[in-house]
């Protein structure tokens, strides 16, 4: 078994000062949006043991605060911080968790990335799970949102469309509503 989480990067600016996309940065409610998917994250074991991160601004300020809220309650996973991750469709998505695992084969991996791919890869790789969670994820992918798919597969390498099972669909806007 392999367990699969997604997680879209948290609230940002609206424009970096530089002017380009990559740099944009969190805001304030992005940063209280990552701490506490990642306190989430950890209250719901198992936590990721590899993290591969996007390598915009955002993305890794996300994958920051939240391994901040984690890290004394989670063993540090390896992370990397992946180019190609960025503007990444879901074929691109699929291709990095196929090759990026292919040295550790961890049974936990978390993608930090951006939005369309990261919602088109969630609903593709998804073939069955939660319905409340599907009917969710279908609608959008928010900002700190984060799928968990789970694959009855041995490695990385056998993962594919429509073959994962959508164990949850959370973000901090589910949360609050809880």
């Amino acid at each position: 078994m392999r367990r699969l989480m997604l997680l879209r990067h948290a609230k940002t600016e609206t424009d970096a000062p530089s002017g380009r996309d990559q740099d944009r940065r969190l805001d304030d409610r992005g940063q209280r949006d990552a701490a506490e998917m990642g306190d989430w994250i950890v209250a719901h074991p198992p936590a990721p043991e590899l993290v591969l991160v996007s390598h915009a601004a955002r993305a890794r300020q996300t994958w920051d605060i939240a391994w901040q809220a984690m890290k004394d309650r989670a063993a540090a996973p390896q992370v990397e911080v992946l180019p190609e991750l960025y503007g990444a469709d879901p074929a691109q998505i699929l291709e990095t968790i196929r090759t990026a695992t292919v040295a550790t084969n961890p049974r936990q991996l978390l993608l930090v990335g951006h939005n369309p791919g990261m919602h088109e890869a969630g609903l593709m790789l998804m073939g069955s799970g939660d319905p409340a969670g599907a009917k969710a994820l279908a609608d959008n992918l928010p900002t700190a949102g984060l799928a968990i798919l789970d694959f009855d597969v041995k490695d990385w390498g056998h993962v594919a469309y429509r073959r994962g099972k959508l164990v949850l669909f959370v973000s901090p806007k589910l949360l609050r509503l809880r």
